[in-house]
């Protein structure tokens, strides 16, 4: 998707050279990138089994997810994991390590923004009982064999994937 106005001052833009390549503005020259959306979450694990989240929002409602979303502007993605962890379940989470980045696109089509999805390992800090909110209409734990077939984004198998081959090489 490319953009017609400038944001800076309403002129119109250029089209971009190429895909990765900025517009720039006819009126004042400057350039605008199209960058991929900076995006945060945490497999939450408690005795061994992993909590998603079903979706109560479009894209792919109704659909199995890991917590987490994007990232507000300035945001550090360890403070967006934990916020969006605790928006979507209530819980108060302690974040381990990161499992690792992940690409994908928002949305079911080839004009759908480009995501960097970085995910970490969290277990709660207590033993509140999660509920869903925000996004999630539902939450429930699962364990590493009994995952749901299909997720709402195509790089959440690959997550899920991840950590199930930690999970077995411990």
């Amino acid at each position: 998707m490319h953009f017609k106005f400038c944001p800076a001052c309403g002129g119109a833009l250029s089209a971009a050279a190429g895909p990765h390549h900025p517009q720039r503005c006819t009126s004042c020259g400057a350039e605008h990138f199209r960058d991929s959306k900076p995006c945060a979450g945490a497999l939450v694990v408690r005795h061994g089994r992993v909590l998603l989240a079903r979706r109560a929002i479009e894209p792919f409602k109704g659909c199995w997810d890991i917590p987490g979303g994007f990232l507000n502007e300035g945001e550090h993605p360890e403070d967006g994991a934990r916020r969006e962890i605790h928006e979507e379940t209530g819980l108060r989470v302690r974040l381990g390590g990161c499992l690792g980045i992940y690409m994908d696109r928002y949305g079911g089509s080839d004009t759908a923004k480009w995501t960097l999805n970085i995910y970490y390992f969290a277990e709660p800090l207590d033993d509140t009982t999660p509920r869903a909110a925000d996004d999630a209409s539902e939450l429930a734990w699962f364990a590493p064999d009994k995952l749901p077939p299909k997720m709402a984004f195509k790089h959440e198998d690959q997550v899920l994937a991840d950590w199930r081959a930690r999970v077995s090489s411990q």
